[in-house]
Order: structure tokens, then sequence, then C-alpha cells
């Protein structure tokens, strides 16, 4: 949505968009990054402009790689991660802290307080301190915008890389942003050979680490006079230092309060706190996850409460925080939240992964999983995936059981199961490593030619680049021929039987094994259109009411009960019915080969 404001442009859109936005008119012109809620929308939106190159890399460690070559070479160059992937990346990352840059680097980290979609609640403030980076933190879309801006022309003055943190409310929640001309960036891209600066050899590493401490004293003086660390004077009663969204809670739940707001969360402008410290008779620090802040202060010798009030676990609100500080409820009907119905994840209905996680649950295999839509296997009726730790883990952790329980123990009962981005990402190495070790696991690769759980990005297997390039899809049954494993098969996991007879198989046997379950997700538009004419229906005179379709836990099929007006009305006394919600039916034909008594059917044979 866009409006103007005399002869200024205005548009609604969400952190995410901004930050898009703004490394577009900061004249960004190579962005890297790996899909990871709440920082995906990023790079899809950036590589709608012209005149930019925006690519998925396999990985977040690849990602940084390429935008920090970009950047020495002379381009302004962005990185785009979830907070988990700066884990990937860390290695040069904290390499590049000693490098510098040439042209202007920024890595946005999107941190996901309440694990909306992450295995871990994870501060990477810390990564700041930790590897000598500054890092910016806006509260809204608008200061995302304008941050970024910033944070370019602040890489190049201090010679850094920047790291901007922001959260899922500020990656998706909408407000008015500024909408500018691109700008021309500082320095023209060419090649230019500084090896006492590139070259991270122990020598060179030495020099440059002085460099680090002189730039981090720099830009400690700069954060005591930049902009984005201001105060708000009001009530000095008492007194909020905060960052971020966290800023937003303050002001709506206290909005008489004084309050230092800062936007350079590291390095911290210490005689900015105590010039505050010192004016308000209580100080409160207010900030999502971990003491990161309080900790700081406290160091600078300032009283101050924090955590012993605020929660390190979760999102903050406004009515937190109140509740908090107040130590009771809020009274204001504004901060009143209704009750709402559970909404438990569940696997799109004709999901591919649902046979074969039915067949793993039926075999009682010990599944050793990994991040992605598929992780939902864990949960009933399906009950069918035991660890799941980050992206790639599940290959060496299944590895890792064998060895320590001997193949004996582990043939026909343990199995790895990754998903095809995830392969690419950092399960390759993993099963070079059972190859390579002689192991003797199986792993299936899931593979619905996309990365799902993440909003459909592409990857190096399904033949399409992020700005719909066509190019030569990576095989992969070929990669894991070429790493050394002889036995891959090709299965699909919504022909049951197959399925299991494949597993069977492959799990005893005394040699490594892949199998790669191959069938797109239901989401992707061709098969959405394939959908259409392609339903199940229930014959409901025929069923049993054996119930072996509802072990699949498909939202398509429904279950009436015995004691329900409409069994009643079918004679079904006993146990009850299932009937296919056409609403919800793919077609992928998965109940009916479960009905061993001719119930579910296609739609056009039963019409017949």
């Amino acid at each position: 949505m866009r409006y103007k404001n005399c002869v200024e442009s205005y548009a609604v859109l969400s952190g995410n968009e901004a930050i898009a936005q703004a490394a577009y008119e900061a004249g960004v012109t190579v962005a890297s990054g790996y899909p990871g809620t709440p920082s995906s929308e990023i790079l899809a939106r950036f590589a709608e402009y012209p005149d930019v190159y925006a690519e998925w890399a396999p990985n977040e460690k690849v990602a940084l790689e390429v935008a920090l070559g970009a950047s020495f070479a002379g381009a302004r160059a962005l990185m785009t991660t979830k907070h988990v992937g700066l884990n990937v990346a860390a290695d040069p990352l904290f390499t590049a802290s000693y490098t510098g840059v040439r042209g202007g680097l920024v890595v946005i980290n999107a941190d996901d307080p309440s694990m909306h979609s992450s295995q871990n609640e994870q501060d990477n403030r810390h990564y700041a301190r930790a590897a000598k980076l500054p890092m910016l933190e806006p509260c809204d879309a608008a200061e995302a915008k304008q941050f970024l801006k910033l944070a370019f022309h602040y890489s190049e003055q201090y010679d850094t890389p920047i790291l901007l943190r922001t959260t899922t409310r500020v990656s998706h929640v909408k407000s008015p942003v500024l909408i500018e001309e691109r700008q021309k960036a500082p320095i023209a891209p060419e090649i230019v050979r500084q090896s006492g600066k590139f070259v991270m050899l122990p020598a060179n590493a030495r020099r440059r680490r002085l460099d680090v401490e002189t730039r981090m004293g720099n830009l400690r003086a700069l954060a005591e006079n930049c902009g984005m660390n201001r105060i708000e004077w009001h009530d000095r009663k008492v007194g909020f230092i905060t960052a971020g969204v966290s800023y937003l809670h303050v002001r709506e739940a206290f909005p008489e309060a004084s309050v230092l707001k800062l936007g350079m969360v590291w390095p911290l402008p210490a005689d900015l706190i105590r010039q505050f410290a010192v004016e308000v008779e209580k100080l409160i620090i207010v900030e999502e996850l971990d003491p990161f802040l309080e900790t700081e202060i406290k160091s600078l010798g300032i009283a101050c409460l924090g955590k012993d009030l605020i929660s390190p676990i979760g999102e903050l609100n406004a009515a937190s925080v109140r509740q908090a500080v107040l130590g009771k409820p809020p009274a204001e009907k504004i901060f009143a939240v209704g009750s709402l119905p559970p909404r438990p994840p569940a696997l799109c209905p004709g999901c591919p992964h649902r046979g074969l996680f039915y067949v793993l649950s039926k075999m009682k295999c010990f599944v050793a999983g990994d991040i992605g839509c598929y992780t939902l296997g864990a949960a009933p009726p399906l009950s069918a995936m035991h660890t799941c730790v980050c992206m790639g883990a599940g290959i060496g952790i299944a590895h890792g059981f064998e060895k320590a329980l001997g193949a004996e123990k582990t043939l026909g009962s343990v199995v790895a199961v990754i998903g095809d981005s995830t392969f690419f990402h950092s399960g390759i190495t993993g099963l070079v490593d059972i190859a390579y070790n002689k192991g003797c696991s199986t792993v299936i690769i899931l593979d619905n030619r996309t990365t799902g759980m993440t909003g459909h990005q592409e990857h190096p297997s399904t033949g399409h680049t992020l700005s719909g390039g066509k190019v030569v899809p990576i095989d992969i049954a070929a990669v894991c021929k070429a790493v050394g494993i002889d036995h891959v098969v090709t299965v699909d996991p919504n022909d049951i039987q197959a399925t299991e007879d494949a597993i069977r198989r492959e799990t005893n046997r005394p040699q490594p094994s892949v199998i790669i379950a191959k069938a797109s997700c239901v989401l992707l538009p061709d098969m959405k259109r394939k959908a259409d004419g392609n339903r199940y229906v229930s014959i409901i005179e025929k069923c049993a009411g054996c119930r072996a379709c509802i072990r699949l836990g498909c939202p398509a099929v429904h279950w009436t009960a015995s004691g329900s007006n409409a069994a009643a009305s079918q004679g079904r006394s006993r146990r009850g019915f299932s009937r296919i919600v056409q609403s919800l039916c793919y077609g992928c034909g998965q109940c009916a080969s479960l009905c061993k008594f001719g119930a579910i059917t296609s739609k056009d044979t039963a019409n017949e």
C-alpha cells in the first residue's frame, strides 16, 4: 500500500520489506542468504528490484562468504539469516571482523523470541560482543529502513561489517515507510589486491587485531552522539533503558515514563547511560531474552532492575511489561487478550512426508530427524521422529548411534531423515562421514522439490534460482553416489507399500544406503492445479470403521464417532466411519492405499 504526503511518497511495509527497500536505496548490488523464518522475505523482495543480484546460497556460511567477496570487490553487499543461521556463518563472521570491508557489508540477523519457528531461543546480541562488531537494533519497519542505510555508511566509515538485529515482530509487523531514490554506492567495484588486509595469516591478523580495538573505541564514541541512541525525558521517578521492539512495549505500557532508547546495542554509550541513570530515581532495563544490556550496565557500577522483574523467556508485550513492573495484572482494557483455541501445527493434507512417517512409525524405527516441515512427523498420531537438533544433524546422529551401539543393534531400526534443501545446506558432509568412516546407516532424503517450511524458496535441486532463472538441477542421487554411497534408491512416498518395502530392504543392508522419497510439495502451484481433478471420496456403506486411514493423521480424513447423529443415521452403532473433506483433499491417495475394504476411492472412479 502506497500513499503520498506532500512531495514525499510512503508505503506500508513490513520490517523485512523495509530492509529490502533500504538495501536497494543504499545501492546494494549483491545479496545472499539462506531462507529462515523470520528473515526469509527480505531476499525474496530484494530480488524484485532492477539492477541487483540476489541469491539463495546453499547455507549461511556460503552466503556470508559471497557477501564478503562482493564487499572485498568494492560493492555494497547484504547477507540475511535467522538467528541459528548465524551459528553456521560464525566462522567467516569472526574473521570478517579482522579483515574489515571495502564496500559496505551488513549482516541481517533475525532472532525469534518465543520460538515461533525455531528449535531454540537464542539472543544473538552476544555475537556482536564476541566478534567485536557493531550491532544496530530497530524497533519497527521505519527504523529498520533508516538503520540499514546508516549501517552501510558506518560500515564503510569504520571499516567493519555491521550486524542489524531484528526480531519476529519487527520482521513481520507493518508500518509507514518513506520511499526514496536509489543511491549510487560510493566505491566503484574493481579488483584491488590488499593482502595485508584480507589475508588472515597470523602476522597480518595480529596487526588487524589492533585495528579492531581502535575501531571499537571509535564506535563507542559514535554511540554517545548518534541519533540512534536518544533520551526521551518525562516523569523521572522511573526510567527505562530499552531497545528494539521492547521500546514500543515500554512506551505503550508506561507513556509517562522517561526512556533511554538504544538503537546501537553494541558498543553501548556508557556516558549517555550514566547521564540517564543519575537523573531517574529508579532504573529498569527492559529487554527480550538474555540480560545483555542489564549485565553491561551493571558492569558500569550502575544499580538497576532487569531480569529480576522481566522474564528471560519468550516475547514481551505491553501487558507483560506493565504487569512485571507493577507486580499486578493490568486493569486497562487495551491490554485484554481473549482466549483462543489451540492450533497445533500439522503436516498439510496430502503432504508426501505423511506416508513416509506412517511407515517409519509402523516399523517402530528410531528416527534421527532434522529441521523442516517433516519435523511435524514427531507429532501424534505419527510420532515418528526422535531427535531434532539443527540443520544436517540427523545424519551425524544416526551415524553416532551406529558407532555407539554397533551395526547389529541399529540395522533395521535406526534411520536419518533430511529434506532436499537441508541436504544441500549441511547434509552432504554428514553423508561423506558415513561413507568415509565405513558406516552402514540409512539416510532418507525427503525430496519435495522446494524449501517448504520457510515459504517454498528455490534450492540447487529445483532447477530455478531466486530470480526465476532456469538452471540445470543438481541430481541428488548422483551426489550421493559421488560421495561413496553405492545403494541409492528413489521411491514415491505416496505409494506406502513400495516405501515400506524399500525401507525394510535398505535398513537391513550392512552397507550405507540412501532412500530418496521424491514427491512434490502439495502447496506448489502445479500440485494445487492437479489436486482439483484428483480428489478422493469415502463410500460410507463400505467403511468397516477400522480407523486405518485415521492413523495417517491427515486433516482431510474426518472421523464421525458412533455416538453422533450422522453415524446413527448410517447404521454405525459400534464404531463410526470416516469421510474425506473435499475442500482439504489433495488427492495423494495415501488413505486409499491403507483401506482394505475399498471404502476410499478417487472421485472420478466413484462417479462411474
